[in-house]
């Protein structure tokens, strides 16, 4: 159930109407959309924008909003981000499901499947501010290192990886979605970042955000 910020922003919604809760979701688009980035199967480029997925997204938002105002069975924002990646689910199996659409690319959650941000896509999210010639060269080999080693990795300790650190939500969020207890996201969450910490530390500032 939704709690402190969340629970406040929650009854500031349910006060003024469900119109504000399409005000909310413009207020999350930028976040929403590095999370569709981060998930979008990579088949779809230059077929999808990420822009597509959030338009869908908040037509249903503005579909849904009374069901959700009254019975708010999650935080505001994991309603809106569970909202987008239904969205984005369904355009996945739309557009990939000729191409006999890899079950594997998924993660169940507590509330249902969402698409898995690909090893490629963390590496190159990590990797990203490396640019001139010679760090080039370096990203090529670290790439490939850091994608074996999130292939390596259990399932849910990536995803919590994912969600930690590249979505950016909360410890509580993350067990919230996940459907696991506080301690064990956070034991999941630490463990995740052993396995990276001796690649990571040939490049100081990658991952700065301490495991909590």
């Amino acid at each position: 159930m939704p709690n402190d910020e969340s629970s406040t922003l929650l009854h500031q919604v349910q006060a003024r109407g469900e119109g504000a809760l399409t005000e909310v979701f413009l207020r999350y688009r930028e976040r929403l959309k590095r999370m569709v980035h981060l998930r979008m199967d990579r088949r779809l480029q230059g077929r999808v924008d990420a822009s597509d997925v959030l338009q869908e997204a908040y037509l249903d938002v503005a579909q849904r909003g009374a069901e959700y105002l009254a019975n708010p069975t999650m935080p505001l924002f994991l309603w809106l981000r569970w909202l987008t990646g239904e969205r984005l689910l369904a355009i996945h199996r739309k557009h990939l499901g000729a191409q006999k659409r890899d079950v594997g690319r998924e993660i169940s959650l507590h509330r249902g499947a969402m698409p898995q941000a690909t090893s490629a896509s963390l590496a190159a999210q990590l990797l990203g501010h490396l640019t001139s010639p010679t760090q080039a060269v370096v990203r090529a080999e670290l790439q490939i290192k850091l994608q074996e080693v999130l292939n390596s990795m259990d399932p849910v300790d990536r995803e919590v990886l994912v969600l930690r650190h590249f979505e950016e939500l909360s410890n509580n969020e993350t067990a919230e979605v996940l459907g696991i207890h506080k301690a064990a996201a956070s034991n999941r969450y630490k463990r995740a970042l052993k396995r990276l910490r001796g690649l990571l530390t040939e490049i100081p500032g990658l991952l700065d955000q301490a495991a909590t």
